[in-house]
């Protein structure tokens, strides 16, 4: 019993023994303080391809168990990574300093630099998309692997630097040209960093055209489309170089047929008003030669199976005329006019039916006569309760209209022109601007009635150009009666014809100051042309 308990405490004693020894070799941690420093740091850099910046950072090294990542591009900070772990950051493009701490168990660290390059992808499949409205363009575009975009719209290109605006992708920017012409737009996809597609687009633009239809207006688009041989252009006026006109070419060989589209495909900006009651249209034409067959044809622009011709004989040679072309009377096979077909889109055949030998032709305010009613032109009795006879006075004349205060004799007209001249400038009188030149081509007598205080009086009838106030003809003419209407009669056979002049001026004692007393008052009526 006493061996067996002795030897109980004996095994007691060892298992201490043992548990003890345990638990000192547990507590030796010298082999951490002898742990190597890390070794072979390094680092791998993912940089995606799609112009984020975005760049996985993969470091790498023996003996660590953490790193310390500096990402190099501004402050101090650092993001801590575990062994074996990544770390994602976003750059901008450019070169970098990315910076590793290796930190081993025992506490020890090593330094590691590694350069980053971050550099963009040019932007790829660089497609324009312009939206162009008379004037204006809608400019936007699609690209792969792109940020924003520049454009250039090509209007102000000798500008340095050249502006532009800055659009991304689905807010298009707006543009609205000064003039209508042809237009080279670039638009520049950018990548966040050096790298940039470009890409160039030639545009159209002007207003659409639309009746009355003259080639002068520079925010026009006088497109114009040639078939059969023709080759149309607009050019200056062969009598006044300052007016410009279309000028049509019907080249040696051209067909017969040989025409010009005026406008875009999309033909005029609204319908062409004809109709059964209104049913001309008008064309100043400048011919080489009388008996040409000038065909006008209309059609509606996205049917040219509906539509109505007419032609007309020229009847002067080298110089202009206004033909007049009535659709009620269209051309023998062809469809009849059709008020329920929208007409919006015109074309002109020059010498129609014959095959082109170089002659050339030229075209100008194409439109749909003012009724002879509305027309403020020759004669003049100022009957109309329509038409506006606006007279401008100057220094001292004053013009007006009024109900005749003196019917009876030869005129008894409910309505007549009154002249006063008052205290200013010997010249003073007043003018009355016509809707359309006058033509002197074969009358030139004017005639003109006039009730004058006294027998006499001088009345100054003078034409002048629109614009130009130098271009005039005048002639003077007394009266013979006191108190009573008489006609006068107006000598122009001396006249140039080949001006333009649509003012008619009328001025009472040119020369001489009037005091606005009924001694220098006048009537006058039915100005015409004889």
């Amino acid at each position: 019993m006493i061996m067996k308990a002795i030897k109980y405490y004996l095994a007691a004693t060892l298992l201490l023994a043992s548990a003890i020894s345990c638990k000192k070799e547990y507590n030796d941690t010298s082999f951490v303080d002898q742990a190597a420093a890390p070794g072979k740091l390094g680092v791998l850099f993912n940089i995606t391809q799609d112009n984020t910046g975005l760049v996985t950072i993969i470091p790498s090294g023996e003996g660590v168990t953490s790193y310390d990542v500096y990402f190099g591009d501004g402050g101090g900070t650092f993001v801590k990574v575990g062994a074996g772990k990544t770390v994602d950051h976003k750059y901008a493009e450019g070169k970098y300093t990315v910076k590793l701490v290796g930190h081993s168990i025992g506490g020890k660290t090593v330094e590691f630099k590694q350069e980053l390059t971050v550099s963009f992808r040019a932007p790829e499949n660089l497609k324009p998309v312009i939206a162009i409205k008379g004037l204006n363009v809608t400019v936007d575009a699609t690209a792969d692997f792109e940020t924003m975009y520049h454009v250039y719209y090509g209007d102000e290109s000798t500008t340095n630097p050249e502006p532009f605006d800055t659009f991304i992708q689905g807010q298009p920017a707006s543009h609205t040209y000064k003039a209508a012409g042809t237009y080279t737009i670039r638009i520049v996809a950018l990548s966040g960093g050096a790298a940039s597609t470009q890409v160039t687009q030639t545009v159209k633009v002007g207003k659409q055209i639309d009746l009355p239809l003259g080639f002068d207006d520079p925010n026009f688009d006088y497109t114009t489309s040639d078939f059969g041989g023709n080759n149309s252009s607009v050019s200056a006026d062969p009598v006044n170089a300052a007016n410009k006109v279309l000028k049509v070419v019907k080249s040696g060989g051209a067909e017969v047929w040989a025409g010009t589209t005026l406008g875009t495909a999309a033909g005029f900006a609204t319908k062409i008003p004809v109709s059964a009651s209104n049913s001309k249209m008008t064309m100043r034409v400048y011919s080489p030669a009388a008996g040409l067959t000038i065909k006008l044809k209309l059609e509606n622009h996205s049917d040219g199976t509906k539509s109505v011709e007419t032609d007309v004989l020229t009847t002067k040679a080298n110089q202009w005329e206004t033909l007049s072309f009535d659709f009620t009377r269209n051309s023998a096979g062809t469809p009849a006019l059709d008020p329920a077909v929208v007409y919006d889109k015109a074309s002109a055949f020059f010498d129609f039916g014959v095959n082109g030998s170089g002659k050339v032709f030229y075209m100008d305010d194409l439109q749909i006569p003012t009724p002879a009613s509305m027309v403020l032109g020759l004669p003049l009795n100022f009957e109309s309760a329509d038409l506006n006879y606006a007279f401008v006075s100057f220094d001292g004349g004053d013009l007006s209209v009024i109900a005749n205060p003196n019917s009876g004799g030869i005129n008894t007209s409910a309505k007549v022109g009154k002249m006063i001249k008052k205290d200013g400038q010997p010249w003073g009188g007043g003018f009355l601007a016509l809707d359309n030149p006058i033509d002197f081509s074969t009358k030139k007598t004017f005639k003109m009635k006039v009730w004058s205080p006294r027998a006499g009086a001088k009345i100054l009838l003078k034409v002048e150009n629109l614009t130009d106030g130098s271009i005039s003809y005048e002639k003077e003419v007394a009266t013979t009666q006191a108190n009573a209407w008489e006609e006068l009669t107006f000598d122009y056979s001396g006249i140039n014809t080949a001006k333009s002049y649509q003012k008619i001026v009328l001025i009472l004692d040119n020369g001489t100051k009037g005091d606005g007393s009924a001694n220098y008052t006048i009537y006058f009526d039915d100005i015409t042309l004889n």
